[in-house]
């Protein structure tokens, strides 16, 4: 896997080649960005929607966190980095879609449905408890519904994860007016890992099939 020596020399080939070849693009990027989609995507090494899009530089508005999750509208103290994202992708960038996009043996979905962090120390996965507790409705409907938690178990908690976020960004004033509108488009997919099928869900039946 690459270390940071890799990473830079990924840099000065990029620099040489993609950079340099780019260069009207980039000058345009420089005065400003206007992309017209935001992505809500899980932190994984393994889910880079600028490589699962073969999005170009500009084109998406991008936010990663533990099990790709929209914390619910609140104006609490605090530090509110997915909302403060949200709001200005929404209201400043005025994207026209979000996309919540979840993905296969999701780490932070697993440990929603296992339990694996609850009560955990500060530093032994404590933050990763409280972040993911935003997923502990979704997690006991899927052990209700499951006498063992297998494949098909986590499964279904990836595919909760991207309509908990979903119902979450609808709490928000701005999504919610845009969205009754028609000026705000709301999407849900699941991108697995096993075998490179992007999914999305149809909010209707509650269904993820292949894109």
């Amino acid at each position: 896997m690459a270390d940071f020596n890799a990473l830079i020399d990924g840099y000065r080939r990029f620099r040489d080649t993609g950079w340099r070849q780019e260069r009207e693009r980039w000058s345009q990027l420089a005065e400003g960005q206007s992309p017209k989609v935001m992505v809500i995507a899980c932190s994984d090494s393994r889910v880079d929607p600028g490589q699962i899009f073969d999005a170009d530089p500009g084109q998406m508005f991008v936010v990663r966190n533990v099990a790709n999750l929209v914390p619910p509208f609140e104006t609490s103290g605090g530090y509110h980095g997915v909302s403060a994202a949200l709001e200005f992708a929404v209201t400043q960038l005025e994207v026209e879609e979000i996309i919540v996009m979840g993905h296969g043996f999701c780490g932070g979905c697993a440990a929603a449905l296992s339990g694996q962090f609850d009560d955990a120390e500060l530093g032994e996965g404590h933050f990763i408890a409280q972040w993911i507790s935003l997923l502990r409705d979704a997690a006991n409907k899927v052990r209700g519904r499951h006498s063992e938690l297998d494949r098909a178990a986590f499964r279904e908690m990836e595919h909760e994860s991207v309509q908990v976020s979903l119902a979450n960004l609808r709490t928000f004033p701005w999504v919610k007016e845009r969205e009754e509108a028609g000026r705000l488009k709301l999407h849900g997919a699941f991108f697995a890992i096993s075998d490179g099928v992007l999914h999305l869900l149809d909010e209707a039946s509650g269904e993820f099939s292949p894109a």
